[in-house]
């Protein structure tokens, strides 16, 4: 499909054919004991999980959900941040970008409507899709340049994350919950978690850990000098708001767009 097609079918306003809302899941950093930031997380509205939404995309709405989504979630933390550091988080489909210039317009009327910084979004994807890495180089050059961030998402759950990581240098990689189940009583897990922030480090690649659900799995990879997380451990995802986040026993407020 053409970028004139995709774009068109966007700004003709055609139904999407299902309706979403967002959840909220923070991202706490550990070394400064604050929340750093929330990534936006898609649910059906009677709460189903992303897996149903996701199974509702087909190649002739796909375009339009990534929008919607980017819409959703920008205007969703423009509600609801009130403090101006939180940053955001943003799954997107790089298979529906058609022309990475004209596909981000959508996603830079919504934060500036709702004044959020494009310093403060990262968008992310994840090494399971399919990647041309000429046209996904054009994605992350055009979106570095109006000021967002990429990030690689779940990385080492698939065969394709060192490729990934030498074609595309995103600013951010997330290891994936499969490396961080049982780290505590890994070595094997825990020698290749010391690798990747080896090459991360070497590379200025900032590295997040998520799915963390035990307090033996955190120290570990705090040990290892990981300092952002996401996870259960912290707090579950929340439809249309933020919900409380635990910091080994203590308790933050929940950070409300009446705040």
């Amino acid at each position: 499909m053409s970028a004139k097609v995709g774009c068109a079918g966007c700004k003709d306003g055609e139904a999407l054919g299902f309706d979403f809302v967002m959840a909220f899941q923070p991202i706490v950093d550990m070394a400064a004991r604050k929340v750093w930031g929330y990534e936006a997380l898609v649910r059906g509205t009677n709460g189903e999980g992303a897996g149903w939404v996701l199974g509702q995309v087909t190649t002739e709405n796909r375009y339009r959900f990534d929008q919607a989504c980017r819409v959703k979630a920008i205007t969703g933390a423009g509600e609801l941040f009130r403090d101006p550091d939180l940053r955001l988080s943003i799954n997107f489909m790089p298979n529906a970008v058609y022309e990475p210039a004209a596909c981000i317009r959508t996603s830079l009327m919504a934060a500036e409507k709702v004044g959020f910084a494009r310093e403060r979004i990262s968008f992310e994807f994840t090494e399971d899709e399919r990647l041309d890495v000429t046209h996904m180089n054009r994605i992350i050059a055009e979106y570095k340049r109006l000021g967002f961030r990429v990030a690689l998402d779940d990385f080492g759950s698939g065969y394709n994350g060192l490729g990934l990581l030498a074609d595309f240098h995103p600013d951010t990689i997330k290891i994936d919950m499969h490396l961080v189940r049982g780290i505590d009583t890994s070595p094997t897990r825990q020698v290749i978690v010391a690798g990747i922030l080896g090459i991360a480090r070497q590379l200025d690649i900032q590295v997040m850990a998520e799915g963390i659900e035990t307090e033996a799995e955190l120290a570990v990879l705090q040990a290892a000098g990981i300092t952002l997380f996401q996870g259960y451990l912290f707090a579950k995802p929340a439809i249309g708001m933020l919900p409380p986040v635990t910091l080994l026993g203590e308790t933050e407020p929940t950070l409300r767009a009446s705040a």
